[in-house]
C-alpha cells in the first residue's frame, strides 16, 4: 500500500514514518532465497510549495469574503495530487482524505477498510484557516477527523491514520503483535522487577499476574 501525504511540512511527518514499525515496513528484507521480502508499504510526501508558479512559492492567500488568517490555495494541492496518483488507471483503488475537525470520525473500522479496499491513500494536511473548498470538489475527497478538537495542522491526524491503517496491512506487524491486533490495548500490564520503591511505598505486581492462571490474567486485563 502507498500513502501520499500532501503537506507544507513533510519533515515533521517523515521523522515519524521512517522510524520503528513503519520504517521497517518500508525497507526490503534482504534475506536469502525464499526469506527475502519486499516492502510492505511506501510513504511519499508532496509539498504544495513545489507546485506553485510564483517566485515566492506562495501556497496560501487571503480568503474571499474577508475573515482572519489565510487559506491554502487549491491549485498547488491539486497539482500535488496529480503528481501522486493522478495517472493511476484504477482510481477506485485511490482514496483521498482531507484532515478536518468537521469530517467523518476516523475509527478502527475505517482503518481496516482503507487497508483492505485501497492501494493508494492520499492524505491532505491543511494549515492556517483551512483549504480552498474546491479541492474537495475537484478530487472527490472525504473530510476525516481524528477527534473532537482542533490542531494547528493536519500532520498529526495524517500520521495517526497512516499508523492505524498500516497495522492492518499483511506483514507489517510480526506474528506476536498481530495476535494483539483486534484489541484496543493490551490492558493492564507489568514487567520486572516484581517490586519497585516510590516515595517510601512498595509497588508490587498483583498476585494474579504471578499465578500462571492465564484465564484469570486475561480477565484482569480486560477490566476497565
Amino acid at each position: 500500500m502507498q500513502f501520499h501525504v500532501i503537506t507544507l511540512f513533510p519533515e515533521v511527518c517523515e521523522a515519524y514514518t521512517s522510524a520503528s514499525v513503519l520504517g521497517r515496513a518500508q525497507k526490503t528484507d534482504k534475506g536469502k532465497g525464499a526469506k527475502s521480502r519486499g516492502k510492505k508499504l511506501e510513504v511519499s510526501y508532496y509539498n504544495p510549495r513545489d507546485f506553485t508558479t510564483d517566485k515566492h512559492r506562495k501556497a496560501d492567500d487571503k480568503p474571499y469574503g474577508g475573515g482572519p488568517g489565510m487559506v491554502m490555495k487549491a491549485e498547488p494541492i491539486i497539482k500535488a495530487w496529480e503528481k501522486a496518483v493522478g495517472r493511476k488507471r484504477d482510481q477506485k483503488k485511490v482514496k483521498t482524505l482531507i484532515m478536518s475537525p468537521r469530517g467523518r470520525m476516523f475509527t478502527q473500522k475505517l482503518a481496516k477498510e482503507y487497508a483492505k479496499k485501497y492501494d493508494h491513500l492520499v492524505l491532505i494536511s491543511g494549515r492556517y484557516e483551512g483549504i480552498d473548498a474546491r479541492v474537495k470538489t475537484a478530487l472527490k475527497a472525504e473530510e476525516v477527523s481524528v477527534g473532537d478538537y482542533v490542531l494547528t495542522g493536519g500532520e498529526l491526524p495524517a500520521l495517526s491514520i497512516i499508523d492505524a491503517t498500516a497495522r492492518h496491512i499483511p506483514g507489517v506487524l510480526g506474528e506476536q503483535d498481530s495476535l494483539e491486533d483486534d484489541r484496543a490495548t493490551t490492558g493492564e500490564a507489568y514487567t520486572r522487577p516484581e517490586v519497585i520503591q516510590f516515595k517510601k511505598k512498595k509497588l508490587k505486581v498483583p498476585e494474579v499476574f504471578l499465578s500462571g492462571h492465564h484465564k484469570e490474567i486475561e480477565k484482569r486485563r480486560s477490566m476497565k
